[in-house]
């Protein structure tokens, strides 16, 4: 099966949509029920071309009495019924539609309830992020599942962010890059430290990750100490020079920021290099807490998982589920760490949005996870840096089948344009999995 991924406003209101995307060569169609915020291009709609959508929103009617503490939004820039009016000239067209459920990402409730996001070691709240250790978490994305296959009775249910997010995100104006953090300290800076989570982690953890982070230098007679650093230049500034060359991250706590004119204590002298390797791994970072961090992690992400599995099995037993999964127990984003595998689910989809060898091997350990019978789907990459190329991208389903794949799921049929969506539909006609 091929699916093509799409948001209800890039059916609602064009009534040339649903043969656009039957002639892709798709036999259904991932409709987004809930979605984060986005600024999204819509080259074929009669009506606008680039939609904002300032917040996290519901696309089926709210029902105040199917919601507890959080309550999603409606949205402003379609109707609030977006969803069921999408569905159903979906299926008029004669294609199968899939509920596109996001479910920890949510910026605006996270906004609201700041209590109730990830926070790492250092304390900083990720609003866009809902932490599943918190039983009002758990709780709306049980009613967000039952509300969907009640009332928007899907052909398939697709769960994505099932788990906690971390540090990865693409905010407003995003300025993190040049701490220069690895993609080690991008792991670490994605354990949550919430009140719900701080007490599940032994206890040296949260020093533990705030140093591997920070890479302090031991006291050297070389090094002045602490208490004598100055500089008259920026406070706590680490030269680009020197972050590449030693792989420090030049981020300071807040907790331990001094008065200005003065280095935080953790961090090396303005222009100085730490002699402390950055770790090439969590488990490196994390040492002997590693094991039980990570079991804890993962038990997490499990939880939630299994609870809306049965969510979904007793409201809709024969609707299929759809996993985004990533194999690495450390995953923190979309694709929720799967490292023993989900026996209940029906399909397990690997994100397949880098190198292509790489994304072969995701597959391939995603495919070794699988039951018998369970489908193996690839998330394939339809938009920039993929060229709109059809040869190009039918060698890359080639690469995701013999990893694996059994059904590729296509981002994004709405945002693409003419040109990439004919590459696409030619791609798919060449290569069958």
């Amino acid at each position: 099966m091929n699916i093509a991924y799409v948001y209800p406003w890039d059916v609602v209101g064009d009534p040339t949509a649903p043969d656009r995307l039957a002639a892709l060569g798709v036999e259904a169609v991932a409709l987004a029920a809930s979605y984060h915020s986005t600024r999204a291009a819509t080259p074929y709609h009669p009506s606008h071309r680039v939609l904002d959508v300032p917040y996290s929103a519901f696309y089926l009617p709210v029902r105040p009495s199917a919601w507890s503490r959080l309550v999603p939004a409606t949205p402003t820039w379609t109707a609030p019924d977006a969803y069921l009016q999408a569905r159903d000239a979906l299926k008029a067209a004669g294609l199968k539609v899939h509920a596109w459920t996001v479910l920890t990402h949510n910026s605006h409730l996270g906004t609201a309830h700041p209590d109730l996001v990830v926070r790492n070691a250092f304390g900083d709240p990720y609003p866009y992020a809902l932490c599943p250790a918190h039983e009002d978490v758990v709780d709306y994305c049980e009613r967000l599942v039952r509300e969907i296959l009640e009332v928007g009775e899907p052909d398939g249910l697709i769960l994505e962010a099932c788990g906690p997010l971390g540090f990865g995100h693409q905010s407003i104006h995003e300025k993190t890059a040049g701490a220069d953090w690895s993609s080690t300290d991008a792991d670490l800076l994605s354990l949550c430290f919430c009140t719900a989570c701080a007490d599940r982690y032994p206890s040296p953890t949260r020093a533990q990750v705030r140093t591997a982070i920070d890479h302090p230098p031991p006291p050297t007679p070389e090094t002045p100490s602490p208490a004598t650093r100055t500089t008259s230049t920026t406070s706590g500034a680490t030269s680009p020079t020197t972050t590449a060359a030693s792989g420090t991250s030049g981020a300071a706590s807040p907790a331990t920021t001094p008065t200005s004119g003065t280095s935080p204590a953790h961090l090396p002298p303005f222009g100085g290099t730490s002699p402390n390797p950055t770790p090439d791994t969590v488990d490196q970072a994390l040492g002997p807490l590693a094991d039980e961090v990570r079991s804890i992690r993962v038990a997490l992400s499990t939880s939630l998982r299994k609870r809306l599995i049965a969510t979904a099995r007793s409201t809709a037993p024969d609707t299929p589920i759809t996993l985004h999964a990533n194999p690495d127990p450390w995953a923190a984003g979309a694709f929720a760490p799967l490292p023993a595998g989900e026996p209940e689910a029906d399909v397990l989809v690997a994100n397949c949005w880098g190198d292509p060898t790489t994304d072969a091997i995701r597959l391939a350990r995603l495919k070794d996870l699988s039951t018998p019978g369970q489908r193996i789907g690839a998330y394939v990459l339809a938009l920039p840096p993929r060229p709109a190329d059809p040869a190009v991208l039918a060698d890359h389903l080639s690469t995701y089948t013999k990893a694996g794949a059994t059904e590729f799921h296509l981002y994004h049929a709405g945002l693409a344009s003419p040109q990439r969506l004919t590459a696409l539909a030619e791609a798919l006609h060449q290569h069958h999995p």
